[in-house]
């Protein structure tokens, strides 16, 4: 999923519910899909990134596109657009899966809820535009694609939103499983709520009205352990937890074989296919790629951000970073991106071209920080 600031943006910029907080908690804005979004507050992205590991962070993630498809034949139009396996998901449960193209690149990748009568799908915002109108193009005339602009989402994450969900929720919430969902009240408003969360923390995506936005965030702010955290974080901690981002770590030119995402496709798909791209994931699977998302390690204190080089012992290029930073809880450096199968296996020595020079790093397995889901007890 994808929550990296643009550098710039012609279009008049969108605002969430939640702009007058942002700016009254003292949000940096910056433009990102089109909308105006806070890259961080005044405690800084370190701070907001470690809170989030050891407390819990409100994220605004209101610009992704939430979109509800009615009706139980949803479920098996949908999956012949994606390679994840839709219909054995029971009511209430979730998906990460991928809209991929007849090449098998990566359209953009989503998150899919079966609801008792059809399907709740959250889209990335830079591509919510496309992905409606891919749906809609896709989908049989009788399989409607509502999409609703009148919510907010919000995403709770860190291993303390749980007990600040029980404490408004009821602790019934304790026990719902990682990649489920829920129709609660939360603090007196009415929400749509998955343990779900792209931080690699526990943690809660919730679904709420628009109008009812503003209250119930400062509603969640007002639990001791929440604090706001940005845009800023919400990458750090991704990149931490070898979550890929879409745009840099996916997109058309990248299938999800290459991108290590084939736990996403189950047996019962890979053999049957009937999704596009279906032959290319058929052969990839059968006679392996050229190339691999890894995860990088760079040596010492020094960044390779994207689109740094990576080069063999000899000097030869072999890849590509295409997501890099500062690690909080990684104690330093990381990144991901993409290498020839033959120098993938982890603990390969690499080196990176930052500004020029060869930088030692090696290949390292993913995620750099251990995820903190909630199994189940």
């Amino acid at each position: 999923m994808s929550q990296t600031p643009d550098a710039t943006n012609a279009a008049p910029l969108k605002t969430t519910p939640l702009d007058a907080l942002h700016r009254e908690l003292g949000g940096k804005m910056v433009p990102f899909a089109g909308y105006d979004m806070p890259v961080q507050y005044p405690a800084g992205i370190v701070k907001e990134h470690l809170h989030t590991r050891a407390k819990a962070s409100l994220f605004d993630v209101s610009h992704m596109g939430q979109v509800r498809l009615p009706g139980e034949a949803a479920i098996a139009a949908l999956e012949a657009l994606v390679p994840g396996d839709l219909q054995a998901l029971k009511p209430m449960r979730m998906r990460y899966t991928m809209f991929t193209d007849d090449k098998a690149g990566i359209l953009d990748d989503l998150m899919v809820t079966r609801l008792d009568d059809g399907l709740f799908v959250v889209v990335n915002a830079a591509c919510k535009e496309a992905d409606i109108a891919h749906m809609r193009a896709g989908l049989p005339k009788g399989v409607l694609v509502e999409y609703l602009d009148d919510r907010a989402l919000l995403a709770l994450q860190g291993p303390a939103a749980v007990d600040v969900m029980a404490r408004l929720a009821g602790e019934a919430v304790r026990t719902m499983p990682f990649m489920s969902a829920a129709d609660i009240s939360v603090g007196g408003f009415a929400c749509f709520v998955t343990r779900s969360g792209y931080t690699g923390e526990d943690g809660f995506e919730i679904s709420v009205a628009s109008a009812d936005a503003d209250a119930f965030a400062r509603r969640l702010l007002a639990e001791a352990e929440v604090e706001p955290a940005g845009l800023g974080a919400r990458d750090s901690l991704r990149l931490e937890a070898g979550l890929c981002l879409y745009g840099h770590d996916i997109d058309t030119t990248t299938s999800p074989i290459e991108a290590g995402l084939v736990w996403t496709i189950s047996k019962r798909r890979r053999e049957a296919g009937g999704f596009p791209g279906a032959a290319v994931i058929q052969d990839q699977l059968a006679n392996g790629v050229t190339r691999k998302r890894v995860g990088i390690r760079p040596e010492g204190r020094v960044v390779a951000r994207e689109h740094t080089a990576i080069v063999d012992a000899g000097g030869s290029p072999i890849g590509e970073i295409t997501s890099g930073g500062f690690g909080p809880s990684a104690g330093g450096p990381v990144g991901m991106g993409y290498v020839a199968t033959d120098s993938a296996q982890v603990g390969m020595d690499v080196s990176l071209l930052v500004r020029g020079a060869p930088r030692p790093a090696q290949v390292a397995a993913m995620p750099f920080v251990p995820h903190g889901y909630f199994k189940g007890k």
